[in-house]
């Protein structure tokens, strides 16, 4: 019988215990979903000020208690404590690297809430962390046989493996994956930050971790970790081939072509579920689906706006950005007022786009309906409340909106990109078949024929009930997902 696999899945963000996006997300679902197809996954992270070490009953791991690592000329300590996750059938356990100086007395996780910027020594802070996740594993002496690394916050991990730990026995089979949630977001930093990493002198080069002369994380996992995957198969795509979605990797992404894989994120049904979500007033399913009605009074109440049987809702929850394509939405803002609709959004980001929802709320107070902020409950609300969920980004690795979207029955408007490209199939109106609203051309004006298309198919109940039930009769649960990563794990080790 084979012997089961290790697993150490590092991230620098895991849900619940700390997020600012989908990279905590599936930090918190795919290791339980991998943990329970027999698979044994450890999770690590570092121990930020804001988790509530009571609440999640971390407790200190004695044998880890002073781990010394090396930042460029200085040692820094750091210890091990640990907690869980407990799901519904598993549970998976997550260490917690300690260090006040760097996590444990800041008030955020990558930026500083005074000064909105990123905060200056991220690349100690993570030439720290990176460091400390392989000599934890030797003081424990748990032995993975994969270390699956999660976007440029764990980038110099396979680049230590290839070079500081090469000839160290413990991590003589130990492989690497490199995930790429978001390319955009690189951790790049000036040559000085090269000479803390204590990486060998001959990885600072156009093949190794030098970019444009700069330090680059990402660009580490890219080029030492033994295979790399991305959040879908069409943003596997983008960008190794079109240089406006491979912010500068093309180019390695290219040379590596036979290493890169695209797979799908997943959601959690537990969470995002109208059939046993417990943050929403009504619980529906695909029989009982008047209950969504429901749900969108309340929302529509929450928001000030009258319920008008007439008008569909459209929802927005999302980072307020260019990049999420609020740009086309605020081009055809004033003809989309005109329309038959009302507009609800959840998000906050660039002022620019405040100020616009704002005058908009004021010039059209029965039709659009603005929060500024997050707020959970709110986003479960909006899924399961509104008609429509609009999501018309300029690029999108893969996206989990539109995704609970569809199990909520709340029909998606996207454009044709990455994950949202994957995973929405374009409504046919003769016949009902497909689950979403697609449109390819990066313009406004594709963007208000796409959403009149929905507004017409919207006209006719029995076909948008048809639509409805196609979305949430798909499955996009974490265990298709982490299937794929398992043949992937077995590929890498030569492990049937």
């Amino acid at each position: 019988m084979s012997k089961m696999l290790n697993v150490l899945f590092v991230s620098s963000e895991v849900d619940p215990f700390a997020k600012t996006g989908g990279l905590a997300d599936v930090s918190g679902s795919l290791p339980q979903a991998l943990k329970e197809l027999g698979i044994e996954v450890r999770i690590i992270m570092p121990r930020y000020g804001a988790i509530d070490e009571e609440k999640f009953r971390l407790h200190e791991v004695i044998r880890l208690r002073d781990i010394p690592v090396p930042v460029g000329h200085r040692t820094e300590i750091g210890c091990i404590r640990s907690a869980f996750i407990v799901g519904q059938k598993t549970k998976v356990q997550v260490y917690f690297l300690s260090h006040d100086n760097f996590f444990g007395n800041r008030d955020s996780l990558y930026v500083d809430s005074s000064t909105k910027k990123d905060y200056p020594d991220n690349d100690e802070r993570f030439i720290f962390f990176d460091r400390s996740v392989l000599e934890m594993l030797k003081r424990l002496g748990w032995q993975p046989d994969i270390i699956h690394c999660n976007d440029w916050q764990t980038g110099l991990i396979p680049a230590y493996l290839k070079t500081i730990y090469k000839s160290d026995p413990f991590f003589k089979d130990v492989k690497t994956i490199f995930t790429i949630h978001n390319i955009a977001y690189q951790g790049s930093f000036p040559r000085s930050s090269f000479e803390k990493t204590g990486l060998p002198a001959d990885t600072f080069t156009p093949e190794g971790v030098e970019f444009y002369g700069n330090l680059n994380f990402l660009k580490a996992g890219l080029v030492y970790s033994d295979i790399l995957t991305t959040v879908s198969e069409r943003y596997a795509e983008e960008i190794r081939t079109l240089d406006e979605y491979g912010a500068g990797m093309t180019g390695i992404l290219q040379k590596r072509r036979n290493d890169l894989y695209g797979i799908v994120n997943g959601i959690d049904y537990s969470i995002w579920n109208p059939a046993v979500d417990s943050l929403i007033p009504y619980r529906y399913n695909l029989n009982t689906l008047d209950n969504k009605v429901e749900n969108k009074k309340v929302l529509l109440k929450k928001y000030n706006l009258e319920f008008d049987p007439t008008k569909p809702v459209i929802g927005s929850i999302s980072r307020l950005a260019d990049q999420k394509g609020f740009d086309l939405i605020a081009e055809v803002s004033e003809e989309l007022m005109k329309r038959n609709l009302q507009y609800v959004i959840l998000g906050t980001g660039e002022k620019k786009y405040h100020e616009l929802f704002e005058s908009l709320r004021k010039k059209y107070p029965t039709k659009i309906g603005v929060y500024l902020g997050f707020n959970n409950e709110l986003a479960h609300l909006i899924e399961a409340g509104a008609d429509m969920f609009l999501m018309p980004s300029r690029y999108e690795p893969c996206g989990l909106n539109q995704l609970y979207s569809l199990k909520y029955g709340t029909v998606p408007i996207v454009r044709s990109t990455g994950g949202l490209a994957d995973t929405i199939e374009d409504v046919d109106l003769k016949t009902g078949k497909g689950t979403g609203f697609k449109f390819t051309e990066y313009k406004g004006s594709a963007l208000l024929e796409t959403i009149d298309r929905a507004l017409k198919a919207w006209q006719n109940q029995a076909l948008w009930r048809k639509i409805m039930k196609e979305g949430m009769s798909r499955d996009f649960s974490w265990e298709t997902s982490a299937k794929k990563y398992l043949s992937l794990y077995k590929k890498l080790t030569k492990k049937s």
